[in-house]
């Protein structure tokens, strides 16, 4: 019976008894068997604690400005998993999603593969036959044993490195980065968004002679003083980058936050870095993809009778420091109401602690369909015991949660969703349907 892509979907959740297995033993088998290429003229490997999505975002959006054919493969999704794999800026189809599944399915005889290492392999395979300029690949887990890393990267790209899957990646910085820098490869650049890497990637780079790019140190980016136009009136807000011998002046992303800066910088040395470009890239096309770049999830506004609602994704206590800079910097005429939920595996109190002089009230939500690493409320609470949010008023799941919120809401108030994908997808469904 021919599977829909749900059905495809549920079999590769379940043919591997580990949702996370690392290694890359059984994706190089498969690839081999599937006799995989290059999935693009140039490729570009994004990892990083925070920041790839957003990075990856302004890549293509200025690649593709540029009139390259460009794929990216990111991960998770929001609302559908044809978001994983774009290609000229769609998302694929079931049914080519449905082809590449078929393929792989039919080739790796008895060699199970993890759900991640299953789409991985379809992204490949659909980018190879769609003749890219450029694969962006981002990196699911850490870098060293990730599924994406058995493509060879043109340029790699490190955003940050901060806590994070410790279970799985270390206890400290060092760590950490050791793991992630597994993505660089010898002789080719690595472009490095942290102002101060660790030395356990700066290390390796050094020891198998890829050159680095670092941010504030070979290339630089800050925000330009407001300017007027002959009339006197206000011109749009710009900011400035630059390397030795190269200036650009660029407006400022739609995608908010002061964090965003640094990743669009990290994108532009990306693609900067790249030694041999498949087609031109003007200097028309990183101020167009700097202006046009969107990725959901990221601060997304809404506004419904008079209260902003932004969604967000932010999972540590990386992301939430970032989402208290920009709160403190673009702050709400009324309260910050938030709504949290979070996955099983995340340092909760340490991302309560990072929001606690920002958010005034705090409705927790469960979310016990996301999977093993899901939790139900109670236990949430319970990890939250020791902060301010512990006093939060509980909720099933985030709509229930987000209602709440809502209805507590004045004009002039802003809710803020964030703590997951699984929350953000929560919150997106929810101000669909409504």
């Amino acid at each position: 019976m021919t599977r829909t892509l749900p059905d495809w979907l549920d079999y590769i959740e379940r043919i591997h008894p580990r949702s996370i297995d690392m290694g890359l033993d059984r994706i190089r088998v498969v690839a081999q068997a599937l006799r995989l290429g290059k999935p693009g003229k140039a490729v570009i490997t994004v990892g990083g604690t925070n920041g790839k999505g957003s990075t990856v975002a302004f890549i293509e959006s200025i690649a593709r400005a540029a009139g390259w054919k460009v794929g990216a493969y990111t991960s998770p999704h929001l609302l559908a998993y044809n978001e994983r794999v774009r290609i000229d800026g769609a998302d694929a189809s079931d049914e080519a999603l449905i082809d590449a599944f078929e393929a792989i399915e039919s080739t790796r005889g008895q060699t199970p593969l993890t759900y991640f290492e299953y789409g991985t392999l379809a992204a490949l395979w659909l980018f190879e036959r769609a003749g890219l300029d450029l694969a962006i690949l981002e990196v699911g887990l850490g870098g060293r044993l990730d599924a994406t890393n058995i493509v060879d990267a043109d340029v790699a790209v490190i955003t940050t490195v901060d806590l994070d899957h410790q279970d799985y990646l270390g206890d400290d910085r060092e760590q950490i980065g050791a793991e992630k820098a597994g993505i660089a490869r010898a002789w080719k650049p690595l472009v490095l968004g942290d102002d101060d890497p660790p030395s356990s990637v700066l290390g390796h780079a050094y020891r198998i002679g890829a050159p680095t790019w670092r941010i504030a140190n070979d290339f630089f980016f800050k925000p330009l003083p407001p300017s007027l136009d002959a009339d006197g009136h206000a011109l749009p807000a710009r900011w400035q980058w630059r390397e030795i011998g190269k200036r650009l002046e660029l407006p400022v992303p739609q995608l908010a936050a002061p964090v965003q800066l640094r990743n669009a910088a990290v994108a532009v040395a990306a693609l900067r870095a790249l030694r041999t470009l498949p087609r031109p890239l003007p200097r028309e096309a990183y101020t167009q993809g700097i202006a046009r770049a969107h990725v959901g999830g990221r601060l997304q506004r809404f506004e419904r009778d008079g209260v902003e609602i932004v969604v967000d994704v932010g999972h540590n206590p990386q992301a939430a420091r970032a989402l208290a800079d920009w709160l403190r910097a673009a702050p709400a005429p009324g309260r910050v109401i938030a709504v949290y939920a979070a996955l099983t595996d995340k340092d909760v109190a340490g991302v309560a602690e990072a929001m606690a002089t920002v958010v005034d009230d705090w409705h927790l939500a469960g979310l016990a369909d996301a999977g093993p690493r899901g939790g139900d409320v109670d236990a949430l609470a319970d990890r939250l015991r020791d902060t301010a949010a512990a006093a939060g008023t509980r909720h099933a799941d985030v709509a229930q949660a987000l209602r709440a919120a809502r209805a507590q809401a004045r004009p002039g108030d802003r809710v803020l969703v964030f703590g997951s994908f699984h929350t953000a997808a929560g919150a997106l469904a929810s101000l669909a349907r409504d």
